[in-house]
């Protein structure tokens, strides 16, 4: 199996918005009919992969009509570095979300939740991501009212001009309203395929959850006025891989400062001065369930983007081990609420191409 590497270069999450916006050149997926639009309305609907859109196809017949290509998202396919790349329009390695767990001054950075599990510690996110996003455009953002003023939500969506829903009816309710109110980009965002696959796995409330979807989009379709684009996309897809979680061995450990990353991209930090033998050691131990490459072999790549920013390099690992199997790489200090059957992060397929779906209605 071979890796699958971010196509920054053109179809690409991190090309979207500033297509959309016309900051730059258009993307070759989107039609002409795209950018004649009255308004233009980007939805992403998190943990839907391309790989899991068809094969479940029968799932979505809203999208029947809609052009459908397969574009890739960044690396770490996860949701907090996608998120950023989609609205800041720059890979990882310029806007520095670089994962879920980021090694900061005074411990870890999750990055969803913002916390460093100390209050006093956790980075500004202003000065954290320092990236404009969308193009300095602040358009109408609909998501959770969760998020509001969020950590993560300064980081990524900064001032943008923020609309809460407290479910999918009002989600739906807010897009009509903005592009009848004449907004002329729209961006909305929805976590329930994501949620449902982190619990339930790949079951019956997994694919409730894609049919509700559908129903969503559809009532979109229904109720959006003529000449507006809607535009379907995903910031990662997923595996499952339920407990095959790999713990490291004593050897390595001994090796080993701190982990940071997550299960499926797992940053290794070394010992100072044992950068190689952590690095030799991890390939010796691991290369049948992962790709594992050095920290330069990581850059050298591109993984990361062609540009990566000193500050940035200073928040990865020395050793990234990237799951090849359906399998993740344990740490101890990362705590979960529960369980998490599917997981993502890895440059598998199933993780790395998301859906580019594009209507007008």
């Amino acid at each position: 199996m071979e890796p699958v590497f971010p196509d920054y270069s053109d179809s690409c999450v991190s090309r979207l918005v500033p297509a959309l916006l016309g900051a730059s050149d258009e993307l070759s997926c989107f039609s002409e009919d795209i950018f004649l639009a009255k308004s233009i309305v980007l939805l992403v609907i998190d943990g839907l992969g391309w790989e899991q859109f068809e094969a479940n196809k029968e799932l979505f017949p809203a999208f029947s009509e809609f052009s459908a290509n397969l574009i890739t998202t960044v690396a770490p396919s996860t949701t907090a570095t996608a998120l950023t790349s989609i609205t800041t329009g720059v890979p990882p390695g310029e806007h520095g979300i670089v994962g879920y767990r980021i090694p900061v001054e005074g411990g870890i950075l999750n990055s969803l939740r913002w916390s460093t599990g100390s209050i006093l510690d956790k980075p500004d996110p202003y000065e954290f991501q320092l990236m404009p996003v969308f193009d300095n455009q602040q358009p109408k953002v609909v998501t959770s009212s969760e998020h509001e003023g969020s950590g993560f939500s300064k980081a990524h969506l900064r001032d943008s001009r923020f609309s809460g829903y407290r479910n999918r009816t009002e989600l739906v309710e807010l897009i009509v309203e903005s592009v009848t109110n004449f907004e002329p980009f729209v961006y909305a965002y929805w976590d329930g395929v994501d949620r449902m696959a982190h619990e339930f796995g790949f079951t019956e409330r997994y694919f409730d959850e894609l049919n509700d979807c559908n129903l969503m989009v559809a009532s979109l379709l229904e109720r959006l006025p003529a000449n507006v684009a809607l535009i379907v996309t995903s910031d990662h897809g997923q595996v499952e891989v339920e407990d095959r979680m790999l713990e490291l061995t004593g050897p390595l450990n001994k090796l080993l400062l701190k982990q940071s990353g997550e299960a499926r991209f797992r940053w290794l930090h070394a010992v100072s001065g044992r950068e190689e033998d952590l690095t030799q050691m991890a390939k010796e131990t691991y290369a049948d369930w992962a790709w594992v490459m050095s920290k330069k072999e990581v850059l050298d790549s591109g993984l990361f983007g062609p540009i990566v920013s000193e500050t940035v390099k200073s928040r990865l690992g020395d050793v990234a081990l990237v799951a090849r199997e359906k399998v993740g790489f344990t740490d101890p200090d990362e705590k979960m609420p529960f369980q998490l059957i599917t997981r993502h992060g890895s440059l598998t397929k199933e993780e790395m191409h998301v859906p580019l779906l594009s209507t007008v209605t």
